[in-house]
C-alpha cells in the first residue's frame, strides 16, 4: 500500500497558527500589564539608620526621586558599578536626587564601613542587617538591584544588574524638569 500524504492547505495552516498567536498575545498583554502595576507600585516607607548613625526614613523623600541601589562588597558587579553611582548622585544632588545604598544583610559591617571609606561614598548607606528593607523591595536577593522612584513615590524603573547609566540619567533629567 501507498501511503498518500497530504500537504496541509493553507486555511489549515493559518488554523493551526492561531492558538499559537493567541497564546503569544495573551503573554503580550500580561507582560504589558506587568510593566504598569510595576510603574503604578507605591515605593515602601522604611526607615532606619545608615552606617554613619544619621535617621533615614523615606517617606521623608517623597516630593523628589531617588534611587534604592541594594548591593554587597562581595558583589562583583556592584562594587563595578557603584562608581557610576557616585556619578548620578553628585550630577542630579543639586537638584533634590538622592541615593540610599542598601547593603545586603549577609554583609559585614567592617566590610561596608571600609569601603563607603575608603570609596568616600557621597550618599546615604544603610546595613539592612535584619533584612526588612530588602523584604519591602519584594524580597530582593540578587545584587546588585536598583529602583528608581519618582516624586510622587512610585517606582518608576528596576534594573537588576548593573543599570544602564545613559537610560537613568534621561529618566533623572525629565523627573528633575
Amino acid at each position: 500500500m501507498k501511503s498518500h500524504s497530504q500537504t496541509p492547505s493553507p486555511q489549515q495552516t493559518s488554523k493551526s497558527r492561531l492558538p499559537l498567536l493567541a497564546v503569544l498575545l495573551i503573554l503580550a498583554a500580561i507582560a504589558i500589564g506587568a510593566a504598569l502595576m510595576l510603574r503604578a507600585q507605591p515605593a515602601p516607607v522604611l526607615s532606619g539608620q545608615t552606617i554613619s548613625g544619621v535617621a533615614i526614613d523615606s517617606a521623608t523623600l517623597k516630593g523628589r526621586p531617588y534611587l534604592v541601589n541594594f548591593w554587597a562588597t562581595s558583589c562583583v558587579t556592584c562594587v563595578k558599578e557603584m562608581p557610576d553611582l557616585v556619578a548620578v548622585h553628585q550630577e542630579f544632588q543639586a537638584r533634590g536626587y538622592q541615593t540610599i545604598a542598601v547593603a545586603m544583610s549577609y554583609d559585614r559591617s567592617d566590610y561596608i564601613a571600609a569601603f563607603v571609606r575608603d570609596r568616600a561614598l557621597p550618599f546615604m548607606v544603610v546595613h539592612d542587617q535584619n533584612g526588612a528593607w530588602a523584604k519591602a523591595y519584594g524580597d530582593v536577593a540578587v545584587t546588585p538591584t536598583t529602583f528608581l522612584v519618582d516624586r510622587d513615590g512610585k517606582i518608576i524603573k528596576r534594573y537588576v544588574g548593573e543599570p544602564n547609566f545613559s537610560e537613568l540619567r534621561k529618566i533623572l533629567s525629565r523627573e528633575l524638569g
